[in-house]
């Protein structure tokens, strides 16, 4: 089974990262919580994205932070090592699209909650 991590993931149900936990569980697919809110979704905890939480057997990272809030977080979000990244709508960041790119990631400007509802997830 493909894993998921979320980063920019909140308890608030008004974010889009928090409709992307709803959909990712309807949807039955393995995911992982990673932000700086703290709090429960769905039955998982938020692991908190300062502390650079291991992960392995990434598939998809999928992005819910600002290309300005990415800066410091680039390096974690490369060493995962997904097999490719999802810079959902307000997340675009072509500099790290480009330096995922260059290490064999897949890099797409899409929506999550689209790919998933559409079945091209």
């Amino acid at each position: 089974m493909r894993k998921t991590v979320v980063i920019g993931a909140t308890p608030n149900p008004a974010r889009y990262a928090f409709l992307a936990a709803e959909k990712l569980t309807i949807h039955q697919e393995d995911f992982v919580l990673v932000g700086i809110k703290k709090g429960e979704v769905f039955g998982k905890e938020i692991l908190d994205l300062r502390s650079k939480p291991e992960i392995d057997n990434v598939d998809t990272i999928t992005l819910y932070l600002s290309a300005f809030n990415q800066r410091e977080w680039e390096e974690y979000i490369l060493s995962l090592n997904p097999k490719r990244i999802i810079f959902n709508p307000g997340a675009e960041n072509f500099e790290l699209g480009r330096k995922a790119e260059s290490q064999g990631i897949e890099s797409e400007n899409a929506c999550t909650l689209v790919m998933l509802g559409s079945g091209v997830y």
